[in-house]
């Protein structure tokens, strides 16, 4: 029998299957563990982005902010040594959106995720593309890139001069879905501006992508770094299907508990679970931060009511701000005139200690995101 814990808010036991239930603020503790957020890590960045399975990086900054939450005293400029010395790329990985990770990462999880693209890829430009020899295609997309890095409308548009019934950027699309393509800097490299242009990943690296299409060791380090996780779960963060198999393969070496619904989730053996009660840090999350995105049921992280406050109808996450674990506003960077503004804009009215914490945590964030602004200010938008 596991006891409660002093503040009647800690797991309990489950009359039927003998299974320790976890609640949302117990899972919200094993989160920010696993995502180095109660406490800054010494990790270096390597390490850290291989923890972490990577990072979304739709725009260029989120992965500098993402670090820079995680991490002791994280300088913007070791990530952009490794995007420039070709030790981390930028490449589309899990649910086929643009993730950074270290350059074996690249190799290894690109080919585990073929399907997840190929499934995009015919969910949007199916039509598109009736007809076409894809492998001709993919052929004539790889000599272009490998040739000199492109933008996809510079690839579209040439690979429209042999297919030329075919919108450009379907093309560019097929090329993408069977061709690694990563981005190239200076694109994605703290403070300069570029376009983003591809190559391939086997020409960027000079290797070759790993044969093994096994999911089973990708699961494993989802589960380290935000278990403990439903098949569901895994399936929205990595965009795979069919999960169940490899979860029942995997099962004899996992722990099992329950949430409060009764869903199993998985776990490993070893893996930290702080108890419920533990203090957790005011933290900043950079926009599409893949804690909003890797799971069926956000209710460790974010409240429901709160969901249409974060994500957009358009396809934006905004930037979050964490009190006691959980997402409880949202925040963005303006420059008027020579000063440069952080708005925090929470959801609910703040307590003293919690306005001092953000004015704190702030300060730092402005240090780091701005450093060269003339002058920094705060700002509080009360909430309506």
């Amino acid at each position: 029998m596991v006891s409660k814990s002093n503040k009647g808010r800690a797991d309990k036991e489950s009359p039927n299957k003998g299974c320790r239930v976890l609640s949302p603020r117990a899972l919200n503790r094993a989160l920010l563990e696993r995502q180095l957020l109660l406490r800054r890590s010494p990790l270096s960045v390597p390490d850290a982005l291989e923890h972490l399975v990577g990072l979304q990086a739709q725009a260029p900054n989120p992965p500098y902010i993402g670090l820079w939450s995680r991490l002791a005293d994280f300088q913007p400029e070791a990530l952009s040594r490794l995007i420039q010395d070709r030790s981390a790329v930028r490449i589309a990985l899990m649910r086929s959106t643009l993730h950074l990770v270290t350059a074996r990462d690249c190799l290894a999880l690109r080919p585990v995720l073929q399907s997840v693209h190929e499934r995009a890829l015919k969910g949007t430009f199916g039509k598109h593309l009736n007809g076409l020899d894809i492998e001709a295609l993919a052929a004539a997309g790889r000599k272009l890139v490998e040739t000199q890095p492109r933008t996809f409308s510079e690839l579209g548009m040439q690979l429209a001069e042999q297919w030329p019934n075919h919108e450009p950027a379907a093309l560019a699309a097929a090329v993408r879905t069977i061709v690694p393509l990563v981005q190239v800097p200076p694109r994605g490299l703290w403070g300069v501006s570029g376009q983003a242009s591809h190559t391939s990943a086997e020409v960027w690296l000079g290797q070759s992508l790993a044969a093994n299409t096994s999911p089973d060791d990708m699961v494993l380090r989802y589960l380290a770094a935000f278990g403990p996780a439903t098949i569901k779960d895994i399936q929205v963060w990595s965009g795979l299907t069919k999960l169940r198999e490899v979860i029942e393969r995997l099962r004899p070496h996992l722990h099992l508990f329950l949430d409060e619904q009764g869903s199993e989730l998985f776990d490993l053996p070893d893996a930290p679970l702080p108890d419920a009660g533990t203090e957790a840090p005011v933290r900043f999350l950079a926009e599409f931060d893949n804690m909003l995105l890797s799971y069926a049921n956000r209710t460790r992280i974010l409240a429901d009511k709160y969901r249409p406050r974060v994500f957009t109808q358009n396809g934006i996450i905004h930037a979050t701000l964490l009190i006691d674990g959980f997402v409880s506003g949202t925040w963005k960077i303006e420059k008027k005139a020579d000063t440069t503004i952080l708005i925090i804009e929470p959801f609910t009215l703040l307590s003293s200690k919690d306005q001092v914490s953000l004015i704190e945590e702030g300060t730092r964030l402005l240090i780091f995101a701005a450093a060269g602004a003339p002058a920094h200010d705060i700002q509080i938008i009360p909430p309506q």
